[in-house]
């Protein structure tokens, strides 16, 4: 065995990524780009070893609107691994009316699942199309006109022979000749031209069954059970015809060809085998399910419950899932808060446990907030300038400009509730109101923003407490 990975993904490598998206938390983008390294590691070591290493859990403390779930979820993309968001506040304690804490690793399958299957209908698309054609020439060639045949029931009262007795009396079925062949070449080459595109077709179709909604109490999803596919596996498909032209009719029987080129069963396995290896799961608002003080009373009693429900999912267990049981020892899972009222050291001592890495994510400064607008791609900016150009303005920002917008939305911040970079939505919104609402008859194809103009727009926002009460 070479003792040596060859990945690409170095963590250096990882954080020059996430720095494109992400401005500053250094601390944590070296957390999760050693988290997911090491799960490269792993992988390279005899499954003796590698079995017996799991991922170090990581709790991200800071304040909303910083990148803790941006960090997350670029992690995720770039080492397309299925990937979930989930609330801790969705969830209650196991006998309370509410979502099932393993409803967790069934989203993060589901996900999983929908990545494989992505990816065998990319790999099938070229029989899956030749299918197609086919069927559609099928369609597009006039039937030959076929003998009428009594009904047997018609058959006992007018006394006429069964089919076995004048088997040999009936014409054999006519044989396709030459020419047919010749002008479904032809037919073929045309549509493979395009030149049948608008052309009008009759097909029949798979008629997709309505969705039957189920009711039920809470746990009822704890094997996975899709009531849907239950009936459509026992009730016959049906189908239906349709009108439409070639080019609607072929995309949709590519489709339908695609489907049924798919291993269901491999799909399945490989959907459990990519979630329990690869799977990143991200427990947002862990501070919420904390009470303070470690005491539970009242509205309160089923908190602490959360976590203790918690505890076995990512400490290591096996979740029924509809695609077959999931392993959660090796998901990495990255979980965060504010903490605002409460400490990371109010959790119950067992789920402290399973989070030896802790990050502190930093309040965004003025030149934070200024990177952030400029810096990423597809920045705000960026996708600001981009709308306005469809109406054929060119939009500009000086840096003086960014600069204020800047320096008004952190002080917002530090004299109201800090949310971060979200404040930027906000003040770029009432910045912009007045000209996204009459850019369309403007007569002007340059507009230049200001650090004067973003004075007059939102100098009276900032200075009006009475007005912040009721805005971002």
């Amino acid at each position: 065995m070479n003792s040596k990975i060859t990945s690409e993904l170095t963590p250096a490598k990882i954080i020059e990524h996430l720095n494109r998206y992400i401005v500053g938390q250094d601390k944590a983008k070296r957390a999760v780009s050693i988290a997911l390294r090491n799960r490269i590691r792993r992988r390279a070591l005899p499954p003796e070893i590698a079995h017996e290493i799991m991922p170090k859990n990581i709790l991200m403390v800071g304040p909303t609107g910083v990148g803790k779930t941006e960090i997350a979820r670029r992690l995720a993309t770039l080492s397309n691994a299925p990937f979930v968001k989930v609330e801790a506040t969705k969830f209650t304690e196991v006998g309370y009316v509410g979502r099932d804490v393993e409803t967790i690793i069934r989203d993060l399958t589901e996900f999983s699942a929908s990545m494989v299957r992505r990816r065998m209908i990319e790999e099938v698309q070229t029989p899956a199309r030749e299918r197609a054609e086919q069927r559609l020439l099928d369609a597009l060639l006039p039937k030959r006109a076929e003998k009428f045949t009594m009904p047997d029931f018609l058959k006992a009262f007018s006394g006429a022979k069964d089919d076995d007795d004048k088997e040999e009396e009936q014409p054999p079925k006519p044989e396709v000749t030459e020419a047919d062949n010749r002008t479904r070449a032809k037919l073929h080459e045309m549509l493979k031209a395009g030149k049948l595109d608008n052309r009008d077709v009759e097909l029949e179709v798979n008629d997709s069954m309505t969705a039957i909604p189920v009711f039920g109490g809470p746990g009822m999803d704890i094997m996975g059970i899709n009531i849907t596919e239950m009936i459509g596996g026992i009730m016959p498909k049906k189908t239906k015809k349709r009108h439409m032209k070639v080019k609607e009719a072929m995309r949709l029987l590519q489709q339908e060809e695609a489907e049924k080129l798919i291993d269901a069963d491999a799909m399945a396995k490989e959907a459990v085998d990519m979630a329990q290896e690869d799977g990143i799961v991200f427990l947002d608002e862990i501070d919420k399910v904390v009470v303070k003080g470690g005491s539970s009373h009242g509205p309160d009693v089923s908190r602490e419950g959360v976590q203790r429900d918690l505890l076995p999912i990512v400490e290591g267990s096996v979740v029924q899932t509809r695609y077959g049981p999931v392993k959660t020892d090796h998901i990495l899972f990255i979980a965060a808060g504010a903490f605002s009222g409460v400490k990371p050291s109010d959790l119950i001592p067992e789920l402290q446990g399973r989070f030896p890495i802790r990050v502190e994510l930093e309040p965004l400064s003025s030149e934070n907030l200024q990177q952030i607008l400029t810096e990423p791609e597809n920045s705000l900016i960026r996708q600001y300038e981009a709308l306005m150009s469809t109406e054929g303005v060119t939009l500009t920002f000086t840096d003086e400009a960014t600069a204020e917008i800047a320096r008004l939305a952190h002080k917002m911040n530090s004299e109201m509730e800090d949310i971060g970079a979200r404040r930027l939505h906000t003040m770029m919104e009432q910045l912009l109101e007045e000209i996204s609402f009459n850019v369309p008859e403007m007569d002007t194809e340059n507009i230049e923003i200001t650090a004067d103009m973003v004075r007059e727009k939102l100098s009276g926002l900032v200075e009006n407490r009475d007005i912040r009460r009721y805005l971002l």
